[in-house]
């Protein structure tokens, strides 16, 4: 169809809009009107001439008693969807009542098929009924929509044209609320290039057959459109009898509605059942294609959108079951599941789940995300797992730097994901990137955040940098292992002093926590809490029952008398007391005793060992552990493990703590029989003995590196160069090592701005004291005259 027809049946429709709706609904409210009437006006012009067909089969389906009638009601109307309203649109027309037109009205939308009944409702159609009845609006729309100006029966308009229609009102609906745009709507620009860089790369490879093409966030269908129209246009100019088949999948009821209606429009009634949505259809928590494989798949997830309600469903990080998300890679068990907060690199995990890895073409995936899916997660996280995963099965063929402002309602740096279970030869355990972000032509006026476009030319210099994959200003060409690292713990040994000192050991009395309040409340009952609980157990209820009190009297008393006590509406103020869980606390006598007796056990060890200054806390253990044998002292290891902490301190001059002692001999499967100074196994001498010595390591000096794979020397050597130099008494700690995938784009395509000559300066000051000195001049004379 001539696009000068196109664009007038568009202005006629959009000038609807502005005629009947304005003033009942804001204008981002027009689509859930407008859309679905153009929606329902075409249904019921295409099956205007099977409509007696339908209504006899229908008779006959009810007198044969058969339920099941989708199938020979449709055949009877020849099109994918019927309506076996005794109504058309046009009976609408003259009705005596709004009361009537509204009744007959909704009885004409529940003759259509389930299918279309599922855009209607999902449209939210019938909400805004009520507000056109009321404003005797609903029958001048009807009257509008069946005007001779346009006619939207297929003698008048073609499927394909009509599609071409339906989605230019999408997008001049979207441009007019481009606040809310980018949330379903990708930039057209931005989807053909994805389109190019899926297809073109295997455009000699494609052969006459069915292709099912996927999008897991469809929104309005755009990418599946786009896709189509790419391959189709390929099939044509190769002369290939392609077919292909669109599936896709939606979470907004409106946008879901969109895009099956648009299906429908074009003739499209299989791709149209294809397309699920709806609020309970989450692609997260609920797969609408589990055991589906597609060839081609793009899309743009929700980013920087919180999943927490999905993952809940799923049953959380840890109970997450979900084959898509909990993958075994290379004989390890990966959790691909990333933060709550931001779950996009999900719907990439959800694409490759999907991938056909029996074609010869294999599937291809193009997908946008934002700069945090290129670094956000630490090693062994879920975002750092998903590029691990993505890049070490060599499917990441390159990663595409958009414009900025190249979308919506979002001016933040977005990214092309290119993937591909079948690399070209050239391509393999290689990644590609391409910096495009200047690459961009101006739009003379702003849409929403959008300022900027990928012009024909620009998508074209993309497309050619992408197929060439040679190295140049705006291509970069690394191994998958670049990106990787290892992320190492480096550990350093617990260096520490002891004193049994009094002040020191005092502090045990309180050492079941609440030390200031503990304090008090020995000031206040005495001794007794230790030696007779019970005696004061009343009195401790009450004064922790009351706590506070004595706060709020002083506060009162600083407001004044003629201040009013209670808060507004007469309601007294509530004063803060303390927590029940620490009242509870502190009325378990069990605390009281455990502290005593810490308490008494120290103070034995001070008479025994001295109150002298151990600066070897080694031996220092060993002397306490031979006084409370010798005494048969019994003491639970956690409550030695107090009394010791209690009376030591780090010192960094201190012989470090020993953790273990080994026998040379007697090498286990962690430790070697030599030692091992890089995992921490240091050879010593224990009471003249040689021995293996592994040392506590101090949690307040513990440190991370990032090593990257590719390091030379892998681990070790790093550690000699960058650690041991400055911290010799460092290890890493085994079995602690987690590999990490990031890219960096910052890195690789920085380009540093050189630095202003001298003169430049120079010139530049010299300048501004000029003209200072004139201003004080005028000044001067000012003052003067």
């Amino acid at each position: 169809m001539d696009p000068s027809t196109i664009n007038k049946i568009v202005s006629f429709i959009w000038g609807i809009a502005d005629d009947v709706l304005r003033d009942l609904f804001r204008r981002g409210k027009y689509p859930d009107v407008i859309l679905p009437m153009f929606v329902i006006r075409r249904m019921d012009s295409v099956l205007e001439s099977t409509k007696k067909a339908v209504l006899e089969t229908k008779t006959l389906l009810d007198g044969a008693g058969i339920t099941e009638q989708r199938a020979a009601l449709c055949d009877a109307a020849g099109q994918a969807f019927y309506n076996t309203s005794r109504f058309t649109l046009r009976d609408l027309q003259s009705r005596g009542s709004l009361q009537q037109l509204l009744a007959d009205f909704e009885d004409y939308l529940n003759g259509f098929s389930p299918n279309v009944l599922d855009i209607i409702e999902n449209f939210k159609f019938r909400n805004q009924l009520s507000t056109l009845s009321k404003a005797n609006a609903l029958g001048t729309l009807i009257n509008k929509f069946l005007d001779p100006d346009i006619d939207l029966s297929p003698a008048g308009i073609d499927n394909h044209s009509m599609g071409t229609v339906f989605e230019e009102l999408v997008r001049k609906f979207n441009e007019e609320n481009n606040e809310e745009a980018g949330e379903h709507w990708t930039p057209r620009d931005a989807v053909r290039l994805m389109a190019n860089l899926v297809f073109l790369p295997i455009e000699t490879q494609l052969k006459s057959g069915s292709y099912l093409l996927f999008d897991d966030a469809c929104g309005t269908g755009g990418m599946l459109t786009v896709a189509e129209e790419t391959l189709d246009a390929i099939a044509a100019k190769r002369g290939l009898q392609i077919k292909s088949h669109l599936y896709g999948q939606e979470i907004n009821p409106e946008t879901y509605a969109i895009c099956k209606a648009d299906m429908l429009l074009k003739g499209e009634g299989e791709n149209a059942s294809n397309i699920v949505g709806g609020a309970e259809w989450s692609t997260l928590a609920n797969d609408a294609f589990p055991a589906k494989e597609f060839d081609f798949m793009l899309a743009n997830p929700p980013y920087g959108k919180s999943w927490k309600k999905d993952l809940e469903v799923m049953g959380g990080k840890e109970g997450m079951r979900d084959p898509r998300f909990k993958v075994t890679h290379q004989g390890e068990e990966l959790s691909l599941v990333t933060r709550s907060s931001d779950g996009q690199m999900l719907f990439l995990v959800n694409m490759a789940s999907k991938m056909n890895h029996k074609s010869a073409l294999g599937s291809r995936i193009a997908e946008v995300h934002n700069g945090s899916s290129l670094f956000t997660g630490d090693a062994g996280q879920g975002e750092s797992n998903i590029r691990r995963w993505i890049i070490e099965n060599d499917w990441l063929e390159a990663i595409v730097a958009l414009p900025l402002n190249l979308f919506y309602n979002t001016g933040i740096a977005t990214y092309i994901w290119v993937l591909s279970n079948r690399k070209a030869a050239h391509r393999k355990g290689q990644v590609q990137l391409i910096d495009a972000s200047q690459w961009f032509k101006p739009l003379r006026k702003n849409l929403g955040k959008k300022n900027c476009e990928l012009s024909a030319d620009d998508i074209a210099r993309i497309t050619q940098t992408f197929l060439g994959f040679e190295e140049s200003p705006e291509s970069k060409l690394f191994p998958n292992a670049a990106f990787g690292y290892w992320k190492v713990v480096v550990e350093r040994p617990l260096r520490l002093q002891s004193q049994l000192a009094t002040h020191l050991i005092d502090g045990l009395r309180f050492a079941s926590g609440h030390e200031d309040l503990r304090r008090v409340l020995l000031d206040e009952l005495g001794e007794a809490l230790f030696t007779d609980f019970y005696k004061v157990e009343k009195a401790l209820e009450k004064r922790l029952a009351d706590w506070g009190n004595d706060e709020a009297e002083d506060d009162s008393d600083d407001e004044g008398e003629d201040d009013d006590s209670e808060g507004i509406g007469g309601t007294a103020k509530t004063k803060k007391g303390l927590p029940e869980k620490t009242k509870r606390k502190l009325l378990d006598s069990a605390t009281w005793a455990r502290d005593a007796r810490l308490y008494q056990v120290a103070n034995e060890l001070r008479q025994a060992l001295g109150g002298n200054l151990f600066e070897d806390y080694n031996d220092f253990r060993e002397l306490v552990a031979a006084h409370l044998k010798q005494t048969q002292t019994k003491l639970s290891a956690p409550d030695l493990k107090i009394i010791l902490k209690a009376v030591s301190w780090r010192v960094e001059s201190a012989p470090p703590v020993r953790a273990k002692v080994h026998k040379p001999s007697k090498a286990t499967s962690k430790t070697n029989s030599k030692a091992d100074p890089m995992h921490g196994l240091y050879d010593a001498v224990v009471d003249g003995k040689p021995v293996l010595v592994e040392y506590e390591p101090d949690p307040d000096l513990r440190d991370t590196e990032q090593v990257p794979l590719l390091e030379d020397g892998g681990i070790a050597a790093f550690i000699q160069r960058e650690v041991l130099p400055y911290t010799p008494d460092a290890w890493v700690k085994q079995d602690a090592t987690k590999v990490g995938y990031e890219v960096s784009f910052t890195r690789h395509f920085y380009k540093p701005q050189p630095l202003r000559t001298l003169d430049a300066i120079a010139t530049d000051i010299l300048a501004i004291e000029k003209e200072a000195h004139g201003l004080l001049d005028g000044l001067l004379k000012g003052v003067s005259a």
